[in-house]
């Protein structure tokens, strides 16, 4: 047991529940199938032996008279039943979880929630870092997960497998609830040490005449919303060098003539750490909308609004 009286492992022979003849801890061995499409890494994500999990499958095919997963060469395929029982298990599942955790008493300081959260590393910095500094005083059992944006982000939310997204409008989709948390402008950054930029300002053309470093998410294949903004009103960088994280900018910006566009407040935090300052965009792009997004079977949960209202408070104090 931790110092919150969490246990080291999640096991199926736990508390079993059941309904009509089904444990129902089975369906989350199911859950765990269905993704992996194998036994043995169903095992791993549950923390269970290889035999134990080939022992659930063996009972959720004897429970539901179907093989669910078959072997077809040298991988594993749900049958057409298990396939159409996947959708429904996830949403149950959701739903289950979303119940135990209610209650009218919701105690930030004592409660044990785990709360998954996906969003870029310049969010992380300035919204996240210091919800779990207050995290640590309010709620010293709460503990945050964060991971970054992937491709299966949006399916994960609606799977019941993440708590809450903060990404750019044109990044969320699916079938969930969301809103603005706040929109931000974006302003030029560079070293301290670059004449363009030293006084605080810098003309449009020499913003496109010089190098860039530019972000760009998702292994190489999605633009940052600055450099999509640019290029749907016809702009184009000369970019001489990428990174895949927003907070590695600036390491590459020192020493060098080259610019780069920043979200204002990632730029209010690191102005001072490093050796670069920044100046208005010198034309018009709009501002960016970041989007808090969370599953709708989430709306009534007491533990994920109070989170809510803990990151809006410090989104809108960072303003």
């Amino acid at each position: 047991m931790d110092r919150c009286g969490r246990g080291a492992a999640h096991c199926l022979d736990g508390v079993h529940m059941r309904f009509k003849g089904l444990d129902l801890n089975l369906l989350v061995a199911f859950d765990a199938l269905m993704t992996t499409r194998s036994v043995s890494r169903s095992a791993e994500r549950l923390n269970l032996s290889q035999p134990a999990m080939s022992a659930a499958l063996a009972r959720l095919r004897d429970y539901f008279s179907d093989e669910l997963l078959v072997l077809q060469g040298k991988r594993m395929h749900p049958t057409v039943f298990a396939d159409e029982l996947t959708l429904q298990v996830r949403e149950s599942l959701l739903t289950l979880e979303t119940m135990l955790s209610r209650s009218p008493h919701f105690d930030p300081a004592t409660t044990q929630r785990n709360f998954r959260i996906v969003t870029s590393d310049y969010v992380l910095t300035s919204l996240i870092v210091p919800l779990v500094s207050m995290l640590a005083e309010e709620a010293p059992c709460i503990r945050i997960d964060c991971g970054m944006p992937q491709p299966g982000s949006v399916q994960e939310l609606e799977d019941g497998k993440i708590d809450l997204t903060i990404t750019p409008e044109y990044v969320i989709g699916g079938n969930h609830l969301s809103y603005v948390l706040y929109t931000e402008p974006q302003v030029v950054a560079g070293w301290s040490g670059n004449p363009a930029i030293a006084d605080g300002a810098i003309s449009e053309q020499a913003f496109f005449e010089a190098e860039h470093v530019a972000v760009v998410l998702g292994g190489g294949t999605t633009l940052s919303y600055a450099d999509r903004q640019l290029e749907l009103m016809g702009h184009k960088r000369k970019i001489m060098a990428t990174a895949a994280f927003f907070t590695a900018v600036p390491w590459l910006l020192e020493g060098t003539m080259r610019l780069a566009v920043m979200h204002s407040r990632l730029a209010r935090q690191l102005v001072g750490r490093f050796a670069i300052t920044t100046a208005p965009m010198p034309f018009a792009i709009p501002a960016m909308k970041q989007m808090l997004s969370f599953h709708p079977g989430r709306k009534d949960d007491t533990g994920l609004t109070w989170l809510r209202a803990k990151i809006e408070a410090i989104a809108n104090t960072a303003a």
